[in-house]
């Protein structure tokens, strides 16, 4: 018998129950006519000139509607006589080749068939200045040959760093479109600094790129898209803090402050750029982020079928699986150690060979007396915490809170021959 079975085996796991977390589900009804309604509006379309070649920039995370919304600031941008074709913006994702980032795009739906337009991917850059700090600034070289430039892009919180800026469409300059060379350059000094380079590259490349205006889009806690906004490049700076306050306002959550475990089915790069969102399971990468639950260890499952192996953020995990292991692309997860300078997220965690000896690994060691009495949640991922499960440990205190639903009687996980749940 595997000694890290035998070690485990007697382990209980706790009875667990169904309940629904409420939250804000305020969304636009129709996003795209929201979409086509801003690009009219001054400042947007009317700024691209009949027979301009215009380059526009999507990125890689798992953006609602992102095909739709691509596909309808592709079509304004058509009507009024320019030529648009799409570069991926997503820094080093696709484990930092051209063919590799077509490939993250063609998951959300945009390849050149639907968008009707070309797709130009290269990792190729130049060179654009440096900021007072020596740090370099870089810019695909294809988009910076296009006599306008669009970006499209989520307004959320970062998982590795706090400003009046985060994730959003400077940062999609400034990373994004910079590609594997450039999210180098502004991860090098760390991301203790990235509050200030960040704003810093994308005001130079604003200056010395024909980009005119954003996409910023906000999702509320259900990953529905709440607003869209158009914003003319020149307000960009000014607006997307007040974006970022409202998404973090709408940021889904684990309605509880202290879990002795978090189980996790599925990490991955369409989830969150850290495999899981920091701010839900409250472990970060680095110092410079706080908040989310405090969780005295973390397991995670498995990788998404969409993230191709890459399997950054597993480090940050207590706990894993060997079926997650076997995935992984080690390439593809070490370039984002590499290109970050965080290289604790690409670590192994520690590996059993099933899903339960896993979850019992991790009540073992989650430092309480009794371990009948663990505060267990169990996830699907962190961009669906809606409906979850919880040890019946937490019941008295979920009944307690006005935003929680009990959906289901107690009932025992049923694990295959195999040892796995799924």
């Amino acid at each position: 018998m595997n000694i890290l079975h035998q070690l485990v085996k007697d382990i209980p796991i706790p009875a667990m129950i169904k309940i629904r977390q409420k939250f804000d589900a305020t969304k636009l009804e129709n996003p795209i006519e929201v979409l086509r309604q801003e690009l009219q509006k001054p400042g947007a379309v009317d700024r691209i000139l009949h027979g301009q070649s215009v380059a526009v920039a999507v990125g890689s995370r798992g953006i609602a509607h992102i095909a739709e919304i691509t596909k309808a600031t592709i079509d304004a941008i058509r009507d009024a006589g320019a030529h648009p074709f799409i570069v991926p913006c997503m820094g080093s994702h696709g484990g930092a080749t051209a063919e590799g980032q077509t490939e993250v795009l063609s998951h959300f739906g945009i390849t050149e068939d639907l968008m009707g337009v070309p797709i130009r991917s290269s990792m190729e850059v130049i060179e654009l200045a440096k900021l007072p700090n020596g740090l370099p600034i870089y810019v695909d070289r294809i988009a910076s040959e296009a006599d306008a430039i669009v970006v499209i892009n989520r307004v959320k919180p970062h998982t590795a760093f706090r400003g009046a800026v985060e994730s959003g469409i400077l940062k999609m300059i400034a990373i994004g479109l910079g590609k594997q060379k450039g999210a180098e350059a502004c991860h090098q000094l760390g991301f203790k600094y990235m509050a200030e380079n960040v704003p810093a590259m994308a005001k130079v490349m604003i200056e010395l790129l024909p980009i005119v205006f954003g996409v910023a889009l906000v999702e509320n806690a259900y990953d529905e898209t709440c607003r869209v906004e158009v914003l003319p490049i020149e307000i960009v700076e000014s607006r997307e803090p007040e974006l970022l306050e409202e998404a973090k306002a709408r940021l889904p959550k684990i309605l509880f402050s202290q879990l002795d475990v978090l189980v996790i089915d599925y990490i991955g790069k369409n989830i969150s750029g850290d495999g899981m969102d920091p701010n839900v399971t409250g472990r970060y990468p680095t110092p410079y982020a706080a908040g989310g639950p405090d969780v005295s260890k973390m397991v995670v499952l498995d990788l998404t079928h969409e993230t191709k192996g890459n399997a950054n953020g597993v480090g940050t995990a207590d706990f894993t699986t060997r079926r997650l292991v076997d995935k992984m692309d080690l390439d593809a997860t070490y370039a984002n150690g590499l290109t970050s300078t965080v290289c604790a997220p690409t670590k192994i965690a520690t590996t059993l060979a099933n899903q339960e000896d896993t979850i019992k690994a991790a009540i073992k060691t989650c430092n309480v007396l009794d371990y009948t009495t663990c505060r267990l949640v169990r996830i699907q991922d962190t961009l669906h915490l809606g409906e979850i499960e919880i040890s019946t440990t937490l019941l008295e205190e979920a009944r307690q809170q006005a935003d929680i639903e009990i959906l289901s009687d107690s009932y025992m996980w049923s694990f295959n021959e195999e040892g796995d749940l799924f």
